[in-house]
């Protein structure tokens, strides 16, 4: 470590929440909730957003980025009566509208802040519309449920001076892009824009360069080497069953998996895979298709110990915080090797021990290899047990398509002409005539146009 790395490194640890501009009730809330030392993301985003310069933060989950804005906003928000918000914050899933609710009500015991959350599926939306009529300072949300406030004419955000997209990653993956340009539509121009995510994409830099005027980007660099209180190890499996015969292995012994968090890629895969696996009530299933109901029981039985397994996507994981989890296994690898780093870290907190466990085909191999190589460490191989079956049956995602018959067409259209090759039939070869239309084939016909009145006349001309 250089010595300007080294003095950096010792600046965070000495800062402590004191040291920042912050009114006293909201320093009040701060020591209530335990917190002493700002993390990373929060230092270098605090005098920034506070600033009210646009910003873009991009560091991992779990490394307190919600805080990192509330702080600022709350910090500059004055005190009002008016019924029209002032701030609008976007979050990609239901979850995390009201993990944001619950940490704004935390950070303000001591200060009048209105705040409501907003959300789409089961959830009345006329209850929603009441506490947006009775007037709020904050309104967070998702983006389709927030335009359909403003369609319905409850919700004016003519008042905003401050927009906070969270998970902006994400937000785009759920194809969220055409209702966040329908809401900049509806907030005034003149306002600051504050973005947070987990990864860097092309879609979130499309995003910057469109909307965002000479940001301040802050990136925490995720850490090149794996947490010391998480153990890895690896197994190269052929196929989807294969891995659930895996999978129904391992979890076998409850005493070792106690509480295991499952990734995989996709919403089929998350259904697919809980209909495979031999514990029954013991497996929870969250995904954006489910019902909000659903998705809430689901945590709070994995959380309570009711379900031992916990199957998720990605995407709906983000935003859920929960304790305690022995083990997180990734059933598929991760597109994004950023994203494998975000898995793991949600075991061996605290101080305590945690296992991570990555699943990988042939196909899958490359993805590994990045995740390797952001980490500069490699992951611990183990040998597929040999009482594991390995599966023939093969999900309809991963058979191969079936190529023969294009490949033959294509050859077909490639073959060069030889002295078998019969001409087309004088009838075959007839060249393809225009047709003309009506109007047309009367100017030909009578030299002139048609004027309404002469149909008769023409006709008399044509007779003789």
């Amino acid at each position: 470590m250089r010595l300007g790395e080294n003095f950096s490194w010792l600046l965070c640890r000495m800062i402590t929440f004191e040291d920042f501009n912050i009114k006293k009730q909201l320093k009040n809330a701060i020591a209530d909730l335990g917190f002493e030392k700002p993390t990373p993301i929060q230092q270098e985003s605090y005098s920034t957003i506070l600033s009210g310069t646009d910003f873009v933060g991009i560091a991992q989950t779990g490394t307190g980025k919600t805080i990192a804005y509330l702080l600022p906003i709350l910090q500059d928000l004055k005190y009002s009566n008016q019924p029209n918000p002032r701030v609008l914050i976007l979050a990609p899933t239901r979850e995390l509208v009201i993990q944001i609710v619950e940490q704004i009500e935390k950070l303000t015991p001591y200060i009048n802040v209105r705040v409501a959350g907003v959300y789409g599926g089961s959830t009345n939306i006329n209850a929603q519309k009441k506490a947006v009529a009775e007037g709020i300072d904050i309104i967070v949300g998702t983006p389709r449920r927030l335009y359909d406030l403003t369609l319905s004419n409850t919700l004016r955000l003519k008042s905003i001076k401050k927009l906070i997209i969270d998970e902006v990653d994400i937000m785009l993956d759920f194809g969220y892009k055409t209702q966040l340009k329908n809401i900049f539509e509806l907030i005034p121009t003149k306002r600051q824009n504050i973005l947070f995510s987990a990864t860097m994409t092309t879609y979130v830099d499309e995003l910057i360069d469109d909307f965002l005027i000479n940001p301040v980007k802050k990136t925490i660099s995720i850490s090149g080497t794996p947490l010391d209180t998480i153990s890895q190890e690896c197994y190269a499996v052929p196929n989807f069953y294969t891995k659930a015969n895996l999978l129904n292995y391992l979890l076998a012994d409850k005493e070792e998996y106690n509480k295991v968090l499952i990734f995989v890629a996709t919403k089929v895969n998350a259904d697919r895979l809980a209909e495979t696996l031999e514990f029954g009530s013991e497996v929870s299933v969250i995904h954006s298709s489910k019902e909000q109901n659903h998705r809430t029981n689901s945590i709070e039985n994995f959380e309570n110990g009711t379900s031992r397994i916990l199957i998720a996507t990605d995407v709906i994981a983000r935003g859920i915080d929960i304790e305690k989890i022995s083990t997180v296994i990734s059933f598929d690898t991760p597109f994004y090797p950023e994203n494998y780093i975000h898995r793991i870290g949600r075991t061996g907190r605290a101080g305590e021990l945690g296992k991570a466990i990555l699943f990988y085909t042939e196909k899958e191999e490359p993805l590994k290899e990045e995740i390797e190589a952001l980490m500069k460490y490699v992951i611990p191989f183990n040998e597929l047990p040999e009482e594991v079956e390995v599966a023939r049956q093969l999900t309809p995602e991963e058979k191969d398509k079936p190529k023969e018959i294009s490949e033959i067409q294509h050859k077909k259209r490639t073959i060069e002409v030889g002295p078998s090759f019969h001409e087309k039939s004088a009838k075959n070869s007839k060249e393809k005539v225009e047709r003309k239309s009506y109007k047309q084939q009367l100017k030909e016909r009578y030299k002139k146009p048609i004027r309404r009145g002469d149909k008769i006349q023409n006709m008399k001309k044509k007779r003789k």
